[in-house]
């Protein structure tokens, strides 16, 4: 898949600093949000249309048992009534 560059994080200068003064800075405050939501935007779209593929699938495999199952019935009901004549 392709992933976004994202920006290398700026090193500080190095300096001597008393314990109480180090903070880690926060690592999602500088990273954008949007080229994920977009991936996550894309990933919806594909399932759902692939969900709808196998769906309308479903249904065409469904609609051909029947009819398949109605030609099956009307020519036994005519071969019976050939036997009977």
């Amino acid at each position: 898949m392709l992933r976004p560059k994202l920006p290398d994080i700026p090193t500080l200068p190095t300096t001597t600093v008393t314990p109480q003064q180090v903070q880690a800075p926060a690592p999602s405050a500088s990273r954008p949000v949007a080229p994920y939501v977009g991936v996550g935007v894309g990933a919806v779209a594909a399932v759902v249309v692939v969900g709808i593929v196998l769906t309308a699938l479903l249904a065409a495999v469904a609609i051909s048992a029947v009819s398949v199952a109605i030609a099956a019935v009307v020519l036994r009901s005519l071969v019976a009534n050939a036997h009977k004549h």
